[in-house]
């Protein structure tokens, strides 16, 4: 009986129990070590709270701001102040309606296509400033050669080199006439003028059959003295009549979206009717537009630029009618927009589908305009080289300006030389410019804003 009260004994409490029983105690007793230090902690973590607690509960009489948390508890019926949207709105009004001491910058987009690489090179140096930036298109239609050659073009000029503000995109869209993809390479081109310098104040659109009519320091002289807060876009409603039923109901889809080979827009059996969360406008598609109003078409923080962006893919000549729209049913930019495009263009009576072709006898005609720019050239036009002459100064690469301070004698570049680029030495372009201005901008004339 005892060996089998052992056995049993054995059984019930067998050896290796033992073992860990044994260890384990052993743990546990050595284990107690941390004790102190969780009563430590412990402490320290209730008299932070406590002390948390009773500064919430009795605030400092200091007049230093209370933490974003806290103003949120303590101002709960205003939230507006929260969001970015009204920050982001009352910066750009302030940064746009204050005449900064610094001369302005531009930013230029030229675009051209199939045969327009000379011609857009021309047009470049003959607007092209230190101060300014530059990005050049040439749309996919151009062949492979061609993109590559005037790559090579601005490469090759040592002023470009030195100053880095002249870019040539290296993606080439697909453009197609009167379709949206216009309006999705230049919103990609102001893009890219964003991020690649934060300097410029106004955004200019011009095309390989654009030139100027006056120097570079002519217009920025001029623009020295405006407020950085208007954008010359000319606009008008598009009421009854024969725009709105032939762009604004019918529902067109342009190829170039999708396709990589260029085709014309295609046109769907039903048409849509008139939108009625904002409404319509039209004008030119050659606009100067305000770094401020550009930022918020790219940014849109009240989602009004994409929503017309996606409700302009399907409408006829929507470059004519995008930035128009935008600008006249935002509250904090309708009041800026000028409505003239700063071009010079002749157009037959009735207007047709394109704009005349400049030559000799329009010569005095583009100057009384005093219109900074006109279109649309011919190729190597004559009167081009008249512009040059009489109206620029140019006898070399560029357009001369008090930047250039090189020498001139035996026909040497003075540009190759470059000074201080926030003098100018104004023309009679200037004279012609301000007056133009001072009629544009007259409060007879601003009354007609958006309306």
């Amino acid at each position: 009986m005892i060996g089998r009260k052992s056995n049993v004994g054995g059984l019930l409490n067998p050896p290796w129990m033992r073992k860990n029983f044994n260890s384990h105690s052993g743990r546990m007793f050595s284990d107690r070590k941390w004790i102190v230090p969780f009563f430590a902690s412990l402490f320290i973590s209730v008299t932070l709270l406590l002390t948390a607690a009773f500064g919430l509960f009795f605030p400092s009489q200091s007049d230093e701001p209370l933490p974003f948390d806290a103003i949120s508890f303590a101002k709960q019926e205003d939230s507006s102040g929260y969001f970015i949207e009204p920050e982001l709105r009352s910066s750009l009004e302030e940064a746009s309606s204050v005449m900064k001491m610094v001369p302005p910058r531009l930013a230029y987009l030229i675009s051209g296509t199939k045969g327009d690489s000379h011609r857009m090179m021309r047009t470049l140096q003959a607007v092209y400033h230190p101060r300014n930036q530059y990005v050049l298109h040439m749309d996919l239609e151009a062949p492979p050669r061609e993109r590559l050659e005037l790559t090579n073009l601005v490469k090759a000029d040592p002023t470009f080199n030195e100053v880095e503000n002249v870019r040539v995109m290296a993606q080439s869209n697909l453009v197609t006439y009167k379709g949206p993809t216009m309006i999705a390479c230049t919103l990609q081109a102001i893009a890219i003028l964003l991020r690649e310098s934060r300097d410029w104040d106004w955004f200019i659109n011009l095309s390989a059959s654009d030139y100027p009519l006056m120097t570079q320091d002519d217009l920025l002289h001029v623009f020295s003295n405006l407020t950085r807060k208007f954008n010359f876009i000319e606009h008008s409603p598009m009421i009854a009549g024969w725009k709105l039923s032939h762009r604004a109901k019918p529902i067109i889809v342009d190829p170039g979206l999708y396709l990589s080979k260029k085709s014309d827009l295609s046109w769907t059996t039903q048409r849509r009717s008139l939108p009625t969360s904002f409404k319509l406008f039209t004008g030119s598609a050659w606009v100067m537009l305000t770094r401020s109003f550009v930022e918020y078409c790219i940014w849109g923080w009240d989602n009004l630029p994409r929503t017309i962006l996606m409700y302009y893919t399907n409408f006829l000549s929507s470059p004519e009618g995008y930035f128009h729209t935008v600008i006249c049913n935002n509250n904090d930019f309708r009041h800026t927009a000028v409505s003239h495009d700063l071009h010079y263009i002749a157009w037959d009576n009735p207007p047709k589908q394109h704009p005349l072709s400049l030559t000799m006898k329009d010569f005095n005609k583009m100057v009384n305009s005093s219109a900074p720019f006109a279109r649309k050239f011919a190729k190597d036009d004559p009167v081009l080289d008249k512009i040059d002459k009489e109206l620029l100064g140019r006898t070399s690469r560029f357009s001369p300006g008090a930047w250039c301070i090189g020498s001139s004698e035996g026909g040497a570049d003075p540009c190759s030389v470059r000074g201080n680029d926030s003098v100018f030495a104004p023309g009679p372009g200037a004279g012609r410019l301000q007056e133009l201005l001072h009629s544009l901008l007259a409060e007879e004339s601003l009354k007609k804003q958006c309306t």
